[in-house]
């Protein structure tokens, strides 16, 4: 069987793979129609994020059986297209989901410290102890939004503060001994700091607009790890400058184009972005939450092991 990856990653993807049996041929260049007119001759595929694995490219896979995401969604592939045609689709969020939870738990306390400020501050020569005082997470309540995978890591990294946790999933008890599980409403009505773990779906994307935003009866700190798409900046923005969010920690943005690769779609910065970048009370990192060194292995041996069971079955 022959396997064609369109994407660089670990190489013990490949190793495992070789040493079950499977032929690896990569493609990391050609346009998606070039790769369309070959697709027919691969048993599986893997991929991250190149270009959406849409209807129209699936159509050309007549004897693909799998498509391995290395990767914690599965949004840029058309499942319902794939389910048609018995191809099955794998993702990894046990992979990353530990370096999420970390990532999140990070900027957290690097808002609650004010760290970025008093970082380039004293970088400056400015020596401002009383306007970098910082606040505690013990005693605070925190809310999670989307109970699964980077949900649950994220809520056992806050087990070693003193903290009240509550969860919000669309399914029913998905709660643990790490977090309450509550309604929307409840977790509107206490929580002090939001942390977003939900998937793309069109029901989360634009979620995160000023109507939610102000349906929270506290001031709160936001924290997305998740998908740019749930929050809307232009709303964020005015929801920060009228105090209603404290501060924001954001590893994905609005504005990433699908290959998680650079960051506009168009050349020039949207005024929203321009304004948020300018706040102090804002931590941004390039969506690697959950791309650490660590997880990129863990990533790769988690989709190996998947694809190789099902093709060998």
């Amino acid at each position: 069987m022959k396997i064609l990856h369109l994407d660089s990653n670990h190489e013990i993807l490949d190793q495992k793979l070789a040493a079950a049996g499977f032929e690896n041929h990569h493609d990391h260049h050609s346009s998606k129609e070039e790769i369309q007119k070959k697709l027919a001759d691969y048993d599986g595929l893997v991929v991250r994020s190149r270009f959406p694995i849409d209807a129209e490219f699936l159509s050309h896979a007549t004897n693909l059986k799998c498509i391995g995401r290395v990767g914690a969604g599965l949004e840029n592939i058309d499942l319902d297209k794939a389910a048609s045609m018995n191809i099955e689709c794998f993702n990894a969020p046990e992979g990353n989901r530990n370096a999420v939870g970390e990532h999140a738990l990070g900027m957290l306390l690097a808002l609650f410290n004010k760290l970025n400020k008093a970082d380039r501050e004293v970088r400056e020569g400015v020596w401002d102890r009383e306007g970098n005082r910082g606040i505690e997470l013990d005693g605070r309540t925190v809310g999670i939004i989307g109970y699964g995978n980077m949900g649950k890591a994220f809520a056992r990294k806050l087990r070693g503060f003193d903290c009240t946790v509550l969860c919000y999933d669309i399914k029913d008890q998905v709660g643990d001994e790490n977090a309450t599980q509550v309604s929307l409403q409840e977790l509107q009505e206490r929580a002090q700091v939001v942390s977003l773990h939900a998937p793309q779906t069109p029901e989360t994307s634009g979620m995160i607009n000023a109507s939610f935003i102000n349906s929270f009866k506290n001031p709160f700190y936001l924290i997305n790890t998740a998908r740019g798409s749930a929050v809307v900046t232009a709303d964020l923005v005015a929801t920060m400058e009228c105090g209603k969010i404290v501060g924001a920690g954001l590893d994905v943005l609005e504005y990433e184009k699908s290959s998680f690769e650079s960051l506009f779609r168009e050349s020039d910065i949207p005024a929203a972005l321009k304004t948020l970048i300018s706040m102090e009370n804002v931590i941004l990192s390039p969506h690697v939450a959950g791309w650490t060194v660590e997880s990129k292995l863990k990533l790769a041996e988690t989709i190996a092991d998947k694809m190789i069971q099902k093709l060998k079955a």
